[in-house]
């Protein structure tokens, strides 16, 4: 009996270099850190756009259809108010589940809203599915959106259940725009598969969330915090990192599958945390962390010394807004909707079904 096998046969592949899709809404260049998103550079855009008006970047360039940035933050203010009256429905599709699994099953069970698109309903339903589920898992009661703030502040405001401060709300949009969109990462790649069959957008999102639970996509802010709180002080930070390295571990917040150098996005959330002050986040002890580390990961790897990724300033961000770490993920989707539905939408538009071939490697009969 003959086997036949291939080069990049089981777990070599994962299409590296694989073009499976044209696309108008971000581009990615990991040798040289660039992200471009809807056609300008993410650092610009933190500075110029809120998230609503990404979001209208993504939608018209998805569809070539123009929408303002007010016409978004009406839509997604109406969405919030439209999901907050299904509530009971959509926590009782949650019960009994873990935050993270319980805003997967309150998505699946998202519905058209008439006078809404659907790319709208969505969006506006995860604020307030987290938010309901964050404070569910206190004891406490959901809040009422209210369809005149923000996104972020809105988002920020259903969660801790208090007026927000500006720089607060500016410093969650300022993430929001960061993550909305990453070119072709598992999650998207996932809502496009989905889409291409013409499968609904509530369909696609799902899809794109369930992808996003994995530890290897979405899961690794949380553990930088438990990195920071176990090196603790700034005298532990060369022997741990030291030590941990020596054993083999992997720092986390450092090193990407795509980039080659320093993720574009980390200084753009490093800035927002800057802005922020907040009392509790100590930056100055995780800068101090963040340069031994890189020090300590060339001298390892000269060759290619791994760097900052999003995960690490992401986590310190959503610690310091005082975000539960079990909604870390379920935060990161409410930005990151924006792009899987801009992408599930162009590649319903343009695109055709996908169905790349595969090698069969096993035994011939």
């Amino acid at each position: 009996m003959t086997i036949h096998r291939v080069a990049g046969h089981r777990g070599t592949g994962g299409l590296d270099g694989v073009v499976a899709a044209e696309t108008a809404l971000s581009h990615v260049d990991g040798e040289n850190g660039i992200l471009i998103i809807a056609g300008e550079a993410v650092a610009d855009l933190a500075k110029t756009s809120s998230f609503e008006g990404v979001t209208a970047r993504l939608w018209a360039a998805a569809s070539e259809t123009p929408i303002t940035e007010a016409e978004v933050r009406a839509q997604l203010g109406k969405a919030r108010e439209r999901a907050f009256a299904r509530l009971p429905q959509i926590l009782a599709a949650a019960e009994g589940l873990s935050l993270v699994d319980g805003f997967r099953a309150g998505i699946a069970a998202l519905q058209a809203e008439p006078g809404l698109s659907p790319k709208a309903a969505i969006m506006g339903a995860m604020p307030v599915i987290v938010g309901a589920l964050a404070r569910q898992a206190k004891g406490e009661a959901p809040v009422k959106p209210d369809a005149t703030l923000s996104h972020a502040m809105d988002s920020l405001r259903m969660l801790h259940g208090r007026a927000i401060a500006p720089r607060e709300a500016a410093a969650l949009d300022a993430y929001f725009v960061t993550v909305s969109d990453h070119g072709m990462n598992a999650s998207t790649f996932a809502a496009r598969v989905v889409a291409s069959t013409q499968a609904d957008l509530f369909s696609a999102v799902t899809a794109a969330y369930c992808a996003l639970t994995g530890p290897l996509h979405g899961g690794a802010p949380e553990p930088v915090l438990e990195m920071l709180n176990a090196i603790g002080s700034r005298e532990r930070i060369k022997p741990w990192i030291d030590a941990a390295l020596a054993r083999g571990d992997r720092l986390m917040g450092f090193g990407h599958r795509i980039y080659r150098v320093r993720d574009p996005r980390a200084d753009v959330l490093k800035t927002a945390i800057e802005k922020l002050a907040a009392n509790h986040a100590d930056l100055p002890f995780a800068a101090d962390v963040e340069a031994y580390a890189r020090e300590a990961l060339k001298r390892k790897n000269p060759e290619r010394a791994l760097d900052t990724n999003v995960e690490f300033f992401t986590a310190i961000l959503l610690d310091a807004l005082a975000i539960p770490r079990a909604a870390f993920t379920p935060i990161f989707a409410t930005a990151r909707a924006a792009g899987w539905t801009a992408h599930a939408r162009e590649q319903q538009l343009h695109g055709r079904l996908l169905r790349p071939q595969s090698h069969y490697v096993g035994p011939m009969p």
